[in-house]
């Protein structure tokens, strides 16, 4: 069992790797740092305001903390992969700007290999950086000079940063489990800035481009305590914790000028050419996450998560844009009318709410930005079967601060996933 195990982590590992999504929503706030970053957790968390960290299901891979794996049952193997459409809606005063985008949302996979021990791998879009703004200013308009006169400027983002890991949870006692995940982050961002201007027989035009990559590994710790209050009540407790840990990345920068002649010295002329690579020159923060989950076993829970990250320690390799801390304080709840009714498929449809209030790392103007979420979901269990679809649906305010030149974002998310269910090393009696 633990050479199949073994074989199957490697398989999915290989397979993969290099199946990381870019998510195409035209977000300004992208050109900072390293990007906008992605809510984790599964479809069922999500729809739930995005809790997790008390969370533990037979097949729900919680990963935000590993001791909920030894929740699937001693004989089973658990497959969520999951994709998003988001569509953002950027507000600016009068104007405003929409964009739309489906992208890869999760890919998980989870079984025991003893008793006590159980394991879960994944892959997991962490942070993108796609944007893309243009402007063509004439005369008449703001920004418009008898110097410069006509002219155009594109700036454009593209890359992303995704999370691999592999983890395992430890049962300890009947009511306390232990988990770790080792995770790598791997990923690239890449930033565009270019000025032309209209009358080009006399001018330079300017182009700039800038790359971010990261790599390394980190590890997230868990624990879970659960206990039964009373016949088919109970309640669930998790602690995880990811330590702050430094990166190794690359910075490269190149800035040109040029002009419609293409040879020297009028064009093209290189103002600025370096790259550097350090082991440290990144710096991610430490991040707590505090849960408690509690209700009806098979019928009801209300869960409360409470995250705080120390972004004000964080750096990243190239970027000056300032960082602080964030709170997050997440809600959800699940109501099942009948999950194993085979009868009656409306009572085994499961129901989510939830709701969440978020700072966001970037502090731009001096205001740190704010969000806040409701979700809503609900998961279609397949007959005679632990397998289900999952929907989830997220409306998202980024609030900036229009006084100080911050747009607002309202984000729209749907998103669906196939969680497989099936009983592995299971020898059958009967071919």
């Amino acid at each position: 069992m633990c050479r199949k195990a073994v074989y199957i982590i490697i398989s999915f590992v290989i397979t993969f790797s290099n199946l990381h999504g870019q998510k195409l929503i035209n977000s300004p706030y992208a050109r900072f740092n390293i990007g906008i970053l992605n809510p984790q957790g599964t479809l069922r968390s999500l729809g739930m305001g995005g809790i997790s960290t008390a969370m533990r299901d037979n097949n729900t891979i919680s990963f935000s903390n590993p001791a909920s794996y030894t929740s699937f049952d001693t004989t089973s193997f658990v497959f969520d992969m999951g994709m998003d459409l988001s569509r953002l809606k950027l507000l600016n005063g009068n104007a405003s700007f929409s964009s739309t985008d489906m992208n890869f949302r999760h890919l998980l996979l989870g079984f025991p290999i003893s008793k006590r021990i159980d394991i879960a791998a994944g892959l997991i879009p962490f942070s993108n950086g796609y944007y893309y703004i243009a402007e063509k200013i004439t005369k008449g308009q703001p920004g418009w000079n008898e110097t410069t006169g006509d002219y155009s400027t594109q700036h454009k983002g593209s890359g992303s940063i995704t999370s691999l890991f592999a983890g395992a949870g430890v049962k300890i006692t009947k009511n306390i489990s232990l988990g770790i995940n080792i995770t790598t982050l791997f990923g690239k961002l890449t930033r565009l800035n270019q000025y032309e201007f209209a009358e080009n027989t006399t001018s330079f035009n300017q182009n700039s481009v800038e790359s971010f990559s990261i790599t390394g590994f980190n590890a997230d710790f868990g624990t879970q305590y659960t206990a039964t209050i009373k016949k088919d009540y109970f309640i669930n407790a998790g602690i995880s914790y990811t330590p702050q840990k430094n990166y190794k990345s690359t910075h490269d920068f190149f800035k040109e000028r040029y002009t419609i002649y293409y040879y020297p010295p009028y064009s093209p002329d290189t103002l600025a050419n370096y790259g550097s690579t350090t082991t440290d020159s990144t710096r991610l923060p430490d991040v707590l996450k505090l849960g408690v989950l509690f209700g009806k076993k098979d019928k009801i829970a209300f869960g409360i998560d409470y995250v705080i990250s120390g972004w004000n320690n964080a750096r990243i390799h190239g970027s000056d844009a300032p960082m602080a801390n964030t709170r997050t304080l997440m809600a959800g709840l699940e109501y099942i009318p009948d999950k194993y009714s085979n009868t009656n498929f409306l009572k085994r449809i499961e129901y989510r709410l939830g709701g969440r209030i978020s700072d966001n790392y970037l502090v731009l103007n001096g205001v740190q930005l704010k969000e806040y979420s409701a979700t809503a979901g609900f998961a279609i269990r397949l007959k005679n079967s632990y397998s289900k679809a999952t929907f989830y649906f997220d409306y998202t305010r980024r609030q900036g601060d229009l006084s100080k030149g911050l747009h607002n974002e309202d984000i729209f998310s749907v998103g669906a996933s196939l969680n497989l269910y099936d009983f592995w090393f299971v020898k059958r009696k009967y071919e």
